[in-house]
């Protein structure tokens, strides 16, 4: 393992993830390499824009609402437009999590993604790493019947700051759902803990420095989280 980084005793910090009944990952920047907002936002032709409230919001400059409402009040996209981000790319995994959330399925850990991300883009990772649909909590987009974005649920939990923590609580209402950790890069992520038992943060793709500070143990490759479960 590489050279430990987190604000609890390494051994803590390892026992609690080997002990976790589940894992809930963030997906952008975590699970996946992209921010799928952005990613999106580019297809709309106003990437920079939208890249700049992902920025504010994953640095806990902003709440999470007003950054979501901001960058969907800017792109206004078209349900053509997400089909063809899938399309194009379907799910950029990162290096490593296909192996630990096969690892995790293997012992008997339930895994859940959670994102502030939308539901219907991220539901082709899922179904690749067999991840029921069920186990994904994200925003869902409204559209017309010709297509065109009206708005969003504003009833799903991760639509805003604080939502994570509420998705983690009603998991822990759940039989074997004990002990949480959550994993994620961004500040919205941190927040789950508590109630999760433990914040891992990622870096792998992007190093937040306010999470980097804050993490119970802070991570750049998923390797790091494979070799203490398979040395269990």
């Amino acid at each position: 393992m590489a050279a430990y980084v987190g604000i609890v005793e390494e051994s803590k910090a390892v026992a609690a993830w080997r002990e976790a009944s589940a894992v809930c990952f963030d997906v952008d920047s975590t699970l996946c390499t992209d921010e799928g907002i952005d990613q999106l936002a580019t297809l709309c032709g106003v990437g920079d824009e939208v890249a700049a409230w992902t920025a504010k919001a994953m640095g806990g400059n902003v709440t999470f609402q007003e950054s979501l409402a901001a960058r969907l009040g800017i792109m206004k996209p078209k349900l053509a437009q997400v089909e063809e981000k899938i399309a194009r790319e379907p799910a950029a995994l990162t290096p490593g999590i296909t192996d630990l959330v096969k690892l995790l399925h293997k012992l008997g850990k339930k895994v859940y993604l959670v994102s502030g991300g939308f539901h219907r883009m991220i539901l082709p990772a899922a179904n690749i790493l067999n991840i029921p649909e069920d186990n994904i909590y994200a925003n869902k987009l409204i559209f017309d019947a010709d297509g065109n974005y009206t708005g969003f649920d504003d009833t799903c939990m991760t639509c805003r700051s604080g939502g994570k923590p509420k998705v983690v609580e009603h998991l822990k209402t759940l039989p074997g759902h004990e002990s949480i950790v959550m994993i994620g890069d961004g500040a919205t992520d941190m927040e789950a803990r508590p109630p999760a038992s433990l914040f891992i943060g990622f870096g792998g793709n992007k190093v937040r420095d306010k999470v980097k500070a804050g993490a119970d143990w802070f991570v750049m490759d998923f390797a790091d989280l494979i070799a203490p479960l398979e040395a269990q």
